[in-house]
C-alpha cells in the first residue's frame, strides 16, 4: 500500500494552495477531489460558444501590501497566468442614482465628496479606517502562536491604526480581546454599525456597502475587520479578472503538484478519516460517480481537509467528532449566491454598457436595512449585480459575442421541497423575471441572449458538497470572525488540518488561498 506524506482532502483553491506549497517543499502529496475537475467554485465550464465563469468577478487586491503576492510569487503565479486590471470597481444603480466608483481609494473619495459635500468627514474616515486596518493586518506575522502573543500589543506595535479611529478600542476588538473582552458586541463590532456612527446620508451608506455580497448578506452582522481587510485590498491594488476564467487559476494550482511529484485524483470522494491513538493517519474512499465502488485506503503522516468542516464530522470516529462539534459549536454557515449565466450574441459593451460591475437595487430601498430585509422575500425582487466581461479581454466568448453574469444573494431553502419539474420551473420563471429586470439596465439586452442557464444554492451544494451552499463557510459574523474566533488551520484532532473558506481567515477567492498558505506553513514548522 503507497504511503504519502500528506493527503488533502478536497480540490477547491484551500487544497490546492496547500498542496502546491507542500510539494514544492518535497513534501509527497495525494490530493483527492470528489468533481471530475479541481477548483471547487474557482471553476468554468463549455457552453455553446461561451466559456461560462462559475463564480469569480474580480479578485482584490495584486499590490505589494498584498497577503497573496508571497505565495503567488513563491509559486509563480503571476509568471503563468494573466491577470487582467478592471477600469472601476464597481458601478451603483437605484432609482435616478447612477453613480461610478472608482478603482483607487483617492479617485473613489474625490467622486463621492463631489456628489456628498456634506459627508466628506465621514467619507475620509471610512477610507481612512478600511485602509489602515487593511496595511497594518498586511504587516501583523501569520504565524498563529505569534500574532496570539501580540494581540495585546497591537495598538502599541502600530499606532497608524491607532489614529484611524477616534474608538480605536471598540474598532479592533477582536484583534485584542483579552484586553477588551467586553467589546465582543461594540458599536463598531459590524460595518454596519461602524457607517452608522459615522455618515448620515443613508443613500451614500447603501453606495459605499453596495458590494456587502462578496462577504456576507448583513452588513449589520459582517464583522468590521474581516470586510475592512477584503474591501481595503480593492482600493489598494483594485480588482482583476483571470483571463480565460478561474479554472485557469485551479488548473495551474493542480499541474504544480503533479510537476513536483504530488497526485491530484478526480472523481474521488473521501468517505473517512482513519484515526489511530488520537492522530489522523489516513482516509478512506472510492469513486464518486458510475454507481457503487469499492472503498480504498490510503495512509499518510498529515491529513489537511479542504472538505467543509461540518462535513468532517460524518467522517470521524465517535471521540473526534465530539472534539470537532465542540470546537464549533453553534458557528452559523454562510449564505450563497445565484448566479444567471448569459451568452450574448453581440459584445453587451456595444448596448450602451460602460462598466463591467453593476450594483442595482430597488426603487423602494430607503435604506441599507431595507435591501437586508428584501433577501428574506421572494428571490425575484432582490437586488442584483450585473458583471459585462465584454468590458474587459476576459477570455470568456468568441469574437463579436460576449458573456455576462447576474447574480443575488441566494439561500437552499428558496429551492428546497421541489420536485425536478417544479425546480426546473421556478429556476424558468426566475430566469425570466430577471431578465426582464436587466433589460430595463440595459435596453436591448434581451434580445441579444443565445444562452441562459441559472446555478442556484443547490447547484453549488451539489457540486461542491458546502451545505446550504455556503460559498463563504462560516459567515463573517464578529463572534466567528479572526484567528482567536474561526476555526484555526489546526483542528482538535492530532494531523488533521483544516485549509478551506471554513477556516482562518474566511471565504473567497483570497481568504481560501491564504487558509491553504496558512496550513502549509503550519504543516511545515511542526
Amino acid at each position: 500500500m503507497e504511503k504519502y506524506d500528506v493527503v488533502i482532502i478536497g480540490g477547491g483553491l484551500g487544497g490546492l494552495t496547500a498542496g502546491a506549497k507542500l510539494s514544492k517543499e518535497g513534501k509527497k502529496v495525494l490530493l483527492i477531489e470528489q468533481h471530475t475537475v479541481p477548483g471547487g467554485c474557482a471553476t468554468t465550464f463549455r457552453r455553446k460558444d461561451f466559456l461560462v465563469e462559475a463564480g469569480l468577478h474580480e479578485i482584490d487586491g495584486l499590490d505589494p501590501e498584498d497577503m497573496k503576492m508571497p505565495l503567488f510569487k513563491e509559486l509563480d503565479v503571476l509568471q503563468n497566468l494573466d491577470f487582467v486590471e478592471i477600469p472601476e470597481f464597481y458601478r451603483f444603480r437605484k432609482g435616478s442614482t447612477d453613480i461610478v466608483i472608482p478603482a483607487r481609494q483617492e479617485d473613489a473619495i474625490r467622486v463621492l465628496v463631489q456628489r456628498y459635500p456634506g459627508e466628506e468627514k465621514g467619507i475620509r474616515k471610512y477610507f481612512r479606517t478600511i485602509g489602515a486596518i487593511r496595511s497594518e493586518a498586511a504587516r501583523m506575522p501569520v504565524g498563529k502562536w505569534k500574532m496570539r502573543l501580540l494581540l495585546p500589543l497591537f495598538p502599541l506595535l502600530y499606532p497608524h491604526l491607532a489614529r484611524a479611529s477616534n474608538k480605536v478600542s471598540t474598532l479592533l476588538f477582536p484583534l485584542f480581546p483579552i484586553l477588551h473582552p467586553d467589546l465582543l458586541f461594540g458599536d463598531y463590532s459590524t460595518i454596519g454599525k461602524f457607517m452608522d456612527g459615522i455618515i448620515r446620508d443613508e443613500e451614500l451608506k447603501m453606495i459605499l456597502l453596495a458590494n456587502f455580497g462578496y462577504y456576507h448578506d448583513d452588513p449589520y452582522e459582517l464583522a468590521l475587520i474581516f470586510y475592512s481587510m477584503a474591501q481595503g485590498s480593492y482600493y489598494k491594488g483594485g480588482g482583476h479578472f483571470i483571463k480565460g476564467g478561474s479554472q485557469k487559476l485551479s488548473d495551474y494550482l493542480a499541474g504544480y503538484i503533479t510537476s513536483h511529484g504530488g497526485t491530484v485524483m478526480l472523481g474521488n470522494l473521501v468517505t473517512r478519516i482513519l484515526v489511530r491513538d488520537g492522530k489522523a493517519v489516513g482516509v478512506d474512499y472510492r469513486k464518486s460517480r458510475g454507481g457503487e465502488s469499492d472503498t480504498q485506503t490510503v495512509h499518510a503522516e498529515t491529513i489537511v481537509a479542504n472538505a467543509a468542516i461540518p462535513n468532517l464530522e460524518a467522517m470521524l470516529p465517535e471521540k473526534e467528532r465530539v472534539l470537532l462539534q465542540k470546537k464549533t459549536a453553534g458557528f452559523r454557515n454562510s449564505c450563497c449566491v445565484m448566479n444567471l449565466y448569459l451568452g450574448f450574441k453581440r459584445e453587451v459593451s456595444e448596448l450602451n454598457n460602460r462598466t463591467y460591475c453593476t450594483f442595482v437595487f430597488n426603487d423602494d430601498a430607503k435604506s441599507m436595512r431595507d435591501i437586508v430585509a428584501s433577501l428574506d422575500g421572494d428571490i425575484c425582487k432582490r437586488g442584483f449585480t450585473f458583471v459585462d466581461y465584454s468590458q474587459i479581454d476576459s477570455g470568456l466568448a468568441p469574437q463579436g459575442k460576449s458573456f455576462g453574469s447576474l447574480c443575488t444573494i441566494d439561500y437552499l431553502s428558496d429551492w428546497e421541497d421541489l420536485d425536478p419539474e417544479a425546480y426546473r420551473q421556478k429556476k424558468e420563471l426566475v430566469a425570466k423575471t430577471f431578465i426582464g429586470r436587466l433589460e430595463k439596465l440595459i435596453p436591448g439586452i434581451s434580445e441579444e441572449i443565445e444562452y441562459y442557464e441559472i446555478g442556484t444554492a443547490k447547484t453549488v451544494q451539489r457540486y461542491t458538497l458546502n451545505p446550504g451552499g455556503a460559498i463563504y463557510g462560516y459567515a463573517q459574523l464578529p463572534e466567528q470572525s479572526g484567528i482567536l474566533y474561526r476555526p484555526s488551520n489546526t483542528s482538535p484532532v492530532r494531523n488533521l488540518y483544516f485549509a478551506s473558506a471554513w477556516s482562518f481567515p474566511g471565504g473567497g477567492f483570497t481568504g481560501a488561498m491564504l487558509s491553504g498558505w496558512f496550513c502549509a506553513r503550519d504543516i511545515l514548522g511542526r
